[in-house]
């Protein structure tokens, strides 16, 4: 009754949503603070009526919305149903096993090993730096048809520098795709957009989930040279014409119009951060540095789960990966200045 691929299949685990109780949610790298303000009004002025159409099925409004921000051309701008699904478009573009595999971190989004079972891409992990971090070189040292990478990476939140990512396209055959995962780029990092610039074969992906407020809409795009983009679309034409509904694409536009709210919220993420950041090392736990709105930390007398397990019942969730060289840690967003004081406090009164 079912194929080989299905049988075959390992599906993606999303972070858990609970139900039982209400928790500080500090488990899947949610923005603490609402979107902007223009999104509400979208919301509340928003014709019902227009629902009877089907909405542009190119978003073009919202395309050429994010390619005046980042001085592109409309042409280099495609948005879907979230950057999840921008990246299965472009692990069904761009990557084909047939010589030599895919190469991604070791410890990273747990998404991209799903998709290659998916499609039958051959994959590689190669691994991180005793820091945790991302070393180039050992991409280099390999034979692959493409690479991904998060920046900064999840679930470790280091960031790989713009030098090395440049170094890496220099370095990197041309007629390879390189696909910088930006996520979490907007919590401290330089993105490697300009440098699509100069590599036709780089493709920047990115989400409105995080800095943006927006994880509930599910809106990602990607830019790159235009005959990646093109090659999207036809991707995107094969599987689904209207991925990004009518009042997504208009909420979509107003809150990467409003930049004062991008900077005021993700400012007081960054400040968050450090604020955490800076109490959790006074505990003495181990921090990995972070340009993430979250941080990869460790207790200095108790296994990631015990912590984890810890918190939970204080009603505080953070996020255990189960993972061989990941057990140490636990993965913790950040929350409201509340939230995070009541997770402080959570971590002084674990047993």
């Amino acid at each position: 009754m079912y194929s080989e691929r299905f049988k075959n299949l390992t599906p993606y685990v999303p972070g858990e949503q609970p139900q039982d109780r209400r928790y500080i949610k500090l488990n899947t790298n949610e923005n603490p603070y609402p979107p902007a303000p223009g999104v509400d009004a979208v919301m509340a002025h928003f014709d019902a009526e227009t629902l009877r159409r089907y909405p542009d099925p190119n978003a073009d409004d919202l395309c050429r919305t994010i390619a005046r921000f980042h001085g592109l051309q409309r042409e280099q701008v495609i948005v879907g149903n979230g950057s999840d699904e921008i990246l299965s478009f472009v692990f069904f573009a761009f990557f084909d096993s047939k010589t030599d595999p895919l190469l991604f971190p070791e410890h990273t989004y747990s998404f991209y090993p799903v998709y290659c079972d998916y499609y039958g891409i051959v994959y590689k992990k190669i691994a991180l730096n005793d820091g945790y971090g991302i070393d180039i070189e050992r991409f280099l040292d390999e034979k692959g048809c493409g690479i991904i990478i998060p920046n900064p990476n999840a679930p470790t939140g280091i960031l790989l520098s713009l030098d090395k990512v440049t170094e890496l396209m220099e370095r990197w055959p041309s007629d390879r795709v390189v696909v910088i995962d930006e996520a979490y780029i907007d919590f401290g990092g330089e993105s490697a957009l300009p440098l699509i610039h100069r590599f036709p074969n780089l493709l920047v992906v990115c989400t409105f989930s995080k800095s943006y407020s927006l994880a509930g809409s599910r809106l990602g795009w990607a830019m790159g040279d235009r005959a990646l983009i093109d090659a999207l679309y036809a991707v995107k034409d094969s599987f689904n014409s209207y991925p990004v509904d009518t009042i997504t694409q208009k909420i979509g536009i107003a809150a990467m119009e409003d930049r004062a709210w991008f900077d005021k919220t993700r400012g007081m993420v960054m400040a968050e951060r450090e604020r955490v950041l800076g109490a959790l090392k006074g505990f003495g736990w181990k921090v990995l540095p972070s340009s993430a709105n979250f941080l990869f930390a460790g207790a200095p007398d108790r296994d990631g789960k015990a912590v984890y397990d810890g918190l939970r019942a204080q009603g505080v969730l953070v996020r255990f990966f189960n993972k061989e060289g990941l057990t140490p840690f636990v993965r913790i967003t950040i929350g409201t200045a509340e939230e995070n004081t009541a997770l402080l406090e959570a971590v002084k009164a674990l047993p």
